[in-house]
């Protein structure tokens, strides 16, 4: 998952700068929040757990079945609609991927809808491992953190309706990208299967949102969220929004306005073939080489690598970018 983009060397040269560079803070001192319902994070804590216990999630697994049908079980009890969007999806090894893209919506009929979404399937080997490196992962923060944050707005949703349309996507595939040690020949645009498919072939004929905003890696202790070159390229107004309201409940702590090299994620191909304007909340770790914390993509991306107070911020915040939204409608 997650690499640096052909946009990303777009970006170096035409700033002439390879380091993280601050970016004007531009947060509405004017802004007002309204009241949001409570985000809890010792449920979406539990619904990581949930579908650790499943196991890693690779596609073509029985893990993966039965963590279907619960996602899809448990949202149906929330939203007003859910549809597993079926596609067979060729992977950089030619291996057919039985994917599904799984999408909820809140209040369908309503013209004005936000995006939020995240991957829910985890890497099929630890490629940044020392040992095990062709076993799958469970990815507990890369995957399952994004979808637990997303289904517990679901359930608050749920319990205290908006009149605003919200559609949740959880997509597939994401993760199954061509490893450094593949002997096969180059497979462009390898990871992110499961988004490329939706954003050619949306879920509902013509389908726009305001915006999106997508979770990646949003659990890891003491995670700092920077403004990602990809999301400043496409939607540098909606990341402003969005920290703007972060910093607002005193999360400036997490949410850092330096600018961070552009990557390679599902927001991607939402930008670029659904012309929806997309953000990545997504966590920097200027300690590593890759940029990512340093259990991505290997088999210490367990329960240890996720933390309630990250889940509790990331959540609060995208509960109230909600309700500010559902007020300006």
């Amino acid at each position: 998952m997650k690499k640096l983009s052909l946009l990303a060397w777009i970006v170096v040269l035409f700033s002439c700068k390879t380091e993280p560079k601050k970016v004007i803070e531009t947060a509405d001192q004017s802004l007002t929040l309204l009241e949001s319902p409570i985000f809890s994070e010792d449920s979406a804590f539990a619904f990581i757990e949930k579908q650790i216990l499943f196991g890693p999630r690779v596609p073509n697994t029985s893990e993966h079945q039965a963590c279907k049908a619960w996602l899809m079980s448990k949202l149906a009890s929330y939203a007003d609609t859910v549809i597993a969007q079926n596609a067979d999806l060729k992977a950089f090894d030619a291996k057919i991927l039985k994917a599904t893209n799984i999408i909820a919506s809140f209040n369908p009929e309503a013209s004005k809808r936000i995006l939020l979404c995240a991957h829910w399937d985890t890497r099929p080997f630890a490629d940044q491992d020392q040992e095990g490196i062709q076993e799958p992962i469970l990815g507990a923060n890369d995957g399952a953190s994004g979808v637990g944050v997303l289904i517990e707005i679901a359930r608050q949703l749920k319990n205290q309706p908006i009149d605003l349309g919200v559609d949740l996507i959880l997509f597939d595939a994401e993760d199954y990208g061509q490893p450094a040690f593949s002997e096969e020949d180059y497979f462009p645009n390898s990871y992110c299967l499961g988004s490329q498919y939706w954003a050619a072939n949306p879920h509902v004929p013509n389908y726009t949102a305001e915006y999106g905003i997508l979770l990646d890696m949003v659990g890891g202790p003491n995670a700092v969220f920077t403004m990602e070159g990809t999301s400043v390229y496409f939607a540098n107004n909606i990341l402003h929004k969005v920290w703007a309201i972060a910093h607002a409940l005193n999360y400036s702590s997490y949410f850092s306005y330096v600018q961070t090299p552009a990557i390679t994620d599902d927001h991607l191909y939402i930008n670029q073939i659904a012309k929806i304007p997309t953000i990545d909340i997504i966590q920097y770790d200027k300690t590593t080489e890759s940029g990512f914390a340093w259990y991505w993509h290997t088999h210490k991306d367990n329960l240890d690598a996720i933390d309630k107070k990250t889940l509790k911020t990331v959540g609060q915040t995208l509960m109230q970018c909600l309700v500010q939204e559902n007020a300006s409608k």
